[in-house]
Order: structure tokens, then sequence, then C-alpha cells
């Protein structure tokens, strides 16, 4: 398998996790892919019209994206039931805990966007609600840690992991863990597990960018 890759891309390292967590990682060739919101990849075009990674050819040159599918394919070819809990109580927490980390990180990213724009150009009103969503999707994984720690290496805590991982990876100029001991604790235990260890994230640039703290008031 092939898969369209970037060292520091969030949705990129949720797969790659999953991946090892499957044992499946071995299988899947690195394609670096850079891309950006207005910088094309020919290559990775041809594949996925919407210029974005993770995107993934598997062995029977299907084309697959965005990492959700992604991560559901990898479980199947695993045999089934290895990140994506089968009892239906366990898969739909597990889903809406990925639905809820994606979403954040996704705000993150259109957070570090806004302030991209430069002085005169950066919307207040968007600033304010990037910042609100990510503090509030924080505040509903402090109150699920307690189910997180009992969870396991699911596609939910994954993606939660990731995230948290990647808002200290790209800050965006706030602490997350203040005020949030249990969901603080949890992350420090899962950034060990060895699928987390094996899929770090790499900055290729000139390192992570700080921005100053946006404040709801």
């Amino acid at each position: 398998m092939k898969l369209h890759w970037s060292p520091s891309a969030p949705f990129v390292r949720k797969v790659m996790v999953s991946a090892h967590a499957l044992g499946l990682a071995d299988r899947i060739e690195l394609a670096r892919s850079r891309v950006g919101p207005a910088r094309l990849n020919d290559d990775l075009m041809a594949d996925n019209p919407l210029n974005k990674i993770p995107t993934l050819i598997t062995d029977t040159g299907e084309r697959l994206y965005d990492s959700r599918v992604i991560c559901e394919y990898l479980d199947a070819l695993a045999g089934g039931g290895g990140i994506f809990p089968s009892e239906p109580g366990a898969r739909w927490r597990a889903l809406t805990w990925q639905s809820l980390a994606d979403g954040m990180v996704d705000a993150a990213i259109l957070r570090r966007d806004e302030e991209f724009r430069g002085e005169g150009h950066r919307s207040p009103a968007h600033r304010l609600a990037y910042a609100a969503k990510m503090r509030a999707a924080l505040d509903r994984m402090e109150a699920d840690a307690p189910l997180l720690e009992h969870a396991g290496l699911t596609i939910g805590a994954i993606a939660v992991g990731v995230a948290l991982s990647y808002l200290d990876f790209r800050p965006p100029g706030e602490n997350w863990r203040e005020g949030r001991p249990a969901l603080a604790a949890w992350e420090a235990d899962f950034a060990r597990q060895p699928a987390m260890l094996a899929a770090s994230f790499a900055d290729e640039g000139a390192g992570p960018k700080k921005f100053a703290l946006y404040t709801m008031e």
C-alpha cells in the first residue's frame, strides 16, 4: 500500500498510529506529499482530487480518503474489531470521540490560519469562535477522561491522543492542561503507548509557531 504522507500532519499521524496498533505499518509505503490550502500537488491530485492528505492507495489500486475511511479500512484489513469496537455502546463512544477530536484539530488549524493573515486581515469573530470550540471540546474530553481511561486502544482514544499531542506540537497559544487534570493524566499515560511512540510528529521547518493567547473576554 502507498500513503500520501507528511510527518507533521495530524490526520496522517492518526492513520499511522492506527497502522502500528494493527500491525500493518510495515505494509505501507510512505510517499512525502507537500500540500497546502493554495499549494496543489499534481501527483496527489491524481489520487485524490481534493488535494488532501492522508490518501491511501490500497494493494488492489483503490484510492481511499480521508483519515476516518483509511483507519476503518486498515481495521477491516487486520480482521476487524482491532481499534473499532464491535460492541455497540463502545463503538458509538469511540466514533464520537474521533469526531470530537478531529473537529478540534480542524478548529486549531483554522485558528492558526487566521493568525497567519496578519494584522488588519484577521477576523475577531472567527478567532473567538475557533477558541471557544477548542475549549469546549477540551472540557468535554476532561469530563470523558474516566471513560477514555478504560476504553483501551480504540480509534476514539487514538484520535483524542493525537489531537492533544498536536496542540503541543503546533501550540494554539494556550495551556490545554490547565484546569483539566484528568485529561492531562490520561494523555501522559496514553502518549507512552507503543503505537503512539512509533508514529511521532516531526517538524521539517523552522519549528512550531507560537501565537499570543486570544482570550474570550
